[in-house]
């Protein structure tokens, strides 16, 4: 496999965990947005797990989604370096739960969520475009997602 490939799904699949892991936070500090942040957690872990497949898989029998890896690797890595600074902040002073969903929102907005829902919603190329887009199909859309929840409980935005 080329190796400038493998590094960006190796920095895709980090960003992925990455955001699992603050919205997992998010979900020990606010109680009463505990499912909500759980499952978005949960569906960021499963992205992670659709890229890792993409590699451990299509990769090996020659098959890519196309336009998945559109984010330059340094892009990704600048994203997590943003949400890890983020991590480490909100895990010794966490954020008001205004900021932890205003946050969220900046993140889904980032160079590789913001490519990894463009190819989720784009027009499919190939048939293994159809396959990885079927597997991920209830888990997409966290930005706007993330704003209603913040309009139903009047959390501004």
């Amino acid at each position: 496999m080329d190796d400038e490939l493998e590094q960006l799904i190796a920095e895709a699949v980090l960003l992925e965990k990455n955001v699992a892991r603050l919205y997992s936070l998010f979900k020990e500090a606010f109680p009463e947005d505990a499912d909500f942040w759980d499952r978005l957690a949960d569906e960021e872990k499963n992205h992670a797990a659709l890229i890792r497949t993409v590699k451990d898989f299509f990769l090996t029998i020659g098959l890519v989604p196309s336009g998945l890896f559109t984010a330059p690797r340094e892009e990704l890595k600048r994203s997590n370096a943003k949400i890890g600074a983020l991590i480490e902040r909100y895990r010794s002073t966490p954020p008001s739960r205004r900021e932890a969903f205003l946050a969220a929102v900046d993140i889904e907005e980032t160079a590789g969520e913001i490519h990894y829902q463009k190819y989720m919603s784009g027009e499919s190329i190939a048939r293994i475009d159809d396959i990885f887009k079927e597997l991920n199909e209830a888990d997409k859309d966290h930005a706007a997602r993330i704003r209603s929840y913040m309009a139903e409980h009047r959390l501004g935005s």
